[in-house]
């Protein structure tokens, strides 16, 4: 199977893209209320007139945000392990969404930031003020040391100290103020279910500009995956690939937290998954990233509404339930090398 998807990855793409539209009618159709395919597509004409109905009108744009939110993580993490050659390297274990959630919060309480564009531009510069202080503590900033010649759990030591501090501040923050607590106590941990139009149309301009910015840099990041010096002598600018493909990194991440929450394991999952059925070519394991990013996203959203109904399990809960013994798996292989 391996070898047939690397050699037709563009099937793939399209079976996914079919899966993903499967999954996005079971997530419109399934949860708190079971609907039918009649209230199913007069919800999705915006006809609210019964409870059924109505229900999928509110539905649709939370489908749509776990789509868009699925890919942003799951691109964004494929872009970290990339320029950081790391197989650990992900917004959640790098501790870049606690920061952006860290930012967010403090937009909130200190400032009284509600504009949702602003909000969004506090989490992208948290993300990014998270991303370089890992990156510093994690010695990649170091003179004459290089993502390939560091341990993978250097940087993903570095990532959790700082993420365990930056929950750390932001519990400080909030627990006093019962408001905020009670208005963010699910996005905290990480959810779609409080989705709109407008927190879609945040996410978008962010979603755009970090796949754009990715896809410019698929054969850059190629080039990375060789080593510094092969890349260079290859004529590609290593530090002007990576400082770009972070940017968009940190973009994705931050966008996505500010709408969601800090949810964690889909950059990590997926980008492994991924390389170990498409293969290492960018080109294609950046899109095929993206769509498996939405696809576990909506799958782990339809599973939390129906594992505990009528109740909802947030959609953060679910990815670490997934994520967490996936990472386990990759602590205890043999041999943790770098990508």
């Amino acid at each position: 199977m391996t070898a047939a998807a690397r050699r037709h990855p563009l099937a793939w793409l399209l079976l996914g893209c079919a899966v993903l539209a499967l999954l996005c009618v079971c997530s419109i159709a399934l949860g708190a209320r079971i609907v039918g395919i009649d209230e199913v597509l007069a919800g999705l004409r915006g006809d609210a007139s019964t409870v059924d109905s109505a229900a999928v009108v509110k539905r649709v744009p939370r489908t749509v945000l776990a789509v868009l939110v699925g890919a942003a993580l799951a691109l964004s993490g494929a872009t970290m392990q990339a320029i950081t050659r790391n197989p650990l390297a992900e917004p959640g274990i790098l501790g870049v969404s606690t920061g952006a959630a860290l930012a967010v919060v403090m937009g909130l309480s200190f400032f009284g930031l509600h504009r949702p564009f602003a909000l969004m531009a506090l989490a992208i510069a948290g993300a990014a003020v998270a991303a370089v202080a890992v990156y510093v503590i994690g010695g990649l900033g170091q003179r004459g040391v290089s993502a390939s010649s560091r341990s993978p759990f250097a940087l993903a030591l570095a990532g959790a100290a700082c993420g365990a501090a930056f929950v750390s501040l932001t519990n400080a923050i909030m627990l006093p103020r019962v408001d905020l607590l009670r208005t963010f106590q699910f996005w905290r941990v990480g959810s779609v279910g409080g989705a709109s139009w407008e927190s879609i149309g945040v996410l978008l301009p962010g979603l755009l500009v970090g796949a754009v910015l990715c896809a410019l840099l698929a054969r850059g990041m190629n080039a990375l995956a060789l080593g510094d010096d092969v890349a260079t002598g290859l004529g590609e600018s290593v530090m002007r690939t990576r400082t770009f493909a972070g940017i968009a990194a940190v973009v994705l991440c931050g966008a996505a937290t500010a709408v969601a929450g800090p949810i964690g394991f889909v950059g990590l999952l997926v980008p492994h998954v991924c390389r170990a059925l498409f293969g290492p070519d960018h080109r294609w394991l950046l899109p095929l990233s993206a769509l498996g990013g939405a696809l576990l996203l909506v799958a782990a959203d339809v599973t939390g509404r129906l594992i505990t109904r009528p109740a909802d399990v947030e959609v953060g809960v679910v990815t670490a339930l997934i994520g967490a013994p996936f990472l386990i798996w990759i602590v205890r292989r043999t041999r943790v090398g770098s990508l």
